[in-house]
């Protein structure tokens, strides 16, 4: 505890590019509206000036929440643009907000609305300018990496044809270096460890990335000791790509570096984000479909005795029970320790309810519970708690569709994998789908779920 206590805490180091971006942020922002106000011919005043202070100042804040100013080299160049257009329209949303209580304040959704595409038009051809000029130089030989992967691990040997299929990078692969093993060496085989450290020495590596298992710690120990008498930068892979790991990251607790296995994806402003994308989609649809929504329960009541809704208790985030409310389509309410699942036929089902069910209909009013917070638009379809308890003993990760709020369409339905699940393997794709969702959730992402189900998400063959 006293060495942990002593232990100096990593600092961030600014990259000259990272400055770079930066620089042509503000610039942007400011020479963004400066030219609105000219082409508008209005003068361009304190207000405007307070504007993109205010502006700047969001937008730099939600900057260092979703870690935008970090090192962007071998990232997809679209990921970067993605978060650079989702933090830039926060920043001027937020900002209005703010200056929308101050009376005195005048500026029209017109100027708002030009500053915000010129600045994001500006921000995306400098960031790929950025981009294009770090490439150029890269490419000439200009701030080049010689790079080694030491260890056997097949992520180090992929991290390596990486650097190789993009060379703009400027990483140069000098191979992977391990000792000989019983099936052989792979083609990018260097050497041995021993050298390694021979070439590290010599001045021949500048970073070398350790990819051993767990397993190796002595061999792990003895590479860095040795690697700690040249001058080569060392960056260990973790081995945790063992383990199905969902939405992992490096943290830092109390100056100690950490790499959560399972996490959900939506904490801090992804969490304001996701709830923000709820109240206003799901209002919106409320809105619009209330006619039909009346319509559909009249003909439920009419048509077979019982409620119009059904609560049926399932699972939330962090597995907290939730009712879900769906438009009643059986004569029965299962909502017990066994509930069967609907088949194709089911003399359970009510005229109006297998109707309602091929198209999806009875699921309307899970847009009140996306309202009231216990669902999200886009997220893992809930099960009944039955079921819930029944494949998490058969299938490994299950539980971890729970680390976000289950959603009214999702990933998984989408791609095929909805209505009954008659075998073990369509559950396992159900929950391959899920998990594949949380690790890469984004707005985007879920923009484009939504899009889709639109277009194929209602009504499916599987879907009775």
């Amino acid at each position: 505890m006293a060495n942990l206590k002593k232990r100096e805490r990593a600092k961030t180091n600014a990259s000259l590019i990272s400055m770079v971006q930066r620089f042509s942020d503000i610039t942007i922002m400011f020479t963004g509206l400066w030219l609105v106000c000219r082409l508008s011919g209005l003068p361009f005043f304190y207000m405007h000036l307070l504007m993109a202070l205010i502006a700047l100042v969001v937008f730099q804040m939600i900057g260092g929440m979703t870690d935008f100013y970090r090192s962007w080299r071998g990232v997809k160049i679209s990921t970067e643009l993605l978060l650079l257009l989702q933090n830039w329209t926060l920043a001027l949303v937020f900002s209005a907000g703010l200056l929308a209580f101050n009376d005195d304040f005048n500026v029209s959704f017109g100027t708002y609305l030009a500053w915000y595409l010129l600045s994001s038009v500006g921000m995306v051809v400098c960031r790929s300018c950025i981009r294009i000029g770090a490439g150029w130089l890269r490419n000439h030989g200009y701030n080049t990496r010689r790079v080694a992967i030491a260890g056997p691990l097949p992520v180090g040997q992929e991290l390596a044809e990486s650097f190789r299929n993009e060379p703009w990078l400027g990483f140069e692969v000098m191979g992977v270096y391990h000792d000989p093993l019983p099936d052989g060496v792979p083609s990018q085989w260097a050497g041995t460890t021993e050298q390694l450290v021979e070439d590290a020495k010599a001045g021949k590596i500048h970073n070398v990335y350790i990819a051993m298992s767990m397993n190796d710690a002595a061999s792990i120990k003895k590479l860095v000791r040795d690697l700690s008498d040249t001058t080569c930068s060392v960056m260990m892979i973790p081995d945790v790509f063992t383990f199905n790991i969902l939405h992992s990251r490096l943290d830092e607790v109390n100056g100690v570096p950490v790499v959560p296995l399972f996490d959900t994806p939506l904490s801090g402003i992804n969490r304001v984000l996701k709830r923000i994308e709820d109240i206003i989609l799901s209002s919106l649809i409320l809105l619009l479909i209330s006619p039909v929504l009346l319509c559909i329960a009249v003909a439920v009541k009419v048509s077979s005795p019982g409620p119009i809704i059904f609560r049926q208790t399932r699972y939330g985030m962090d597995g907290k029970p939730i009712k879900v409310w769906k438009f009643r389509s059986m004569r029965v309410m299962e909502n017990d320790a066994v509930v069967v699942q609907a088949t194709q036929n089911d003399p359970r089902v009510t005229k109006v309810g297998s109707f309602l069910r091929r198209t999806s209909l009875d699921e309307l009013p899970q847009f009140i519970n996306v309202l009231t917070g216990g669902m999200s638009i886009v997220g893992p379809r809930p099960h009944a708690v039955a079921h819930n308890e029944q494949y998490r003993a058969l299938i490994e990760g299950y539980m971890l569709r729970h680390k976000v709020k289950p959603g009214i369409t999702g990933w998984a339905q989408i791609n095929g994998w909805r209505g009954e699940t008659d075998t073990l393997e369509k559950m396992e794709k159900r929950v391959e789908f899920d998990l594949e969702y949380i690790r890469e959730w984004s707005l985007w992402l879920d923009i484009k779920i939504v899009f889709l189900t639109i277009f194929k998400g209602f009504v499916n063959k599987a879907a009775y």
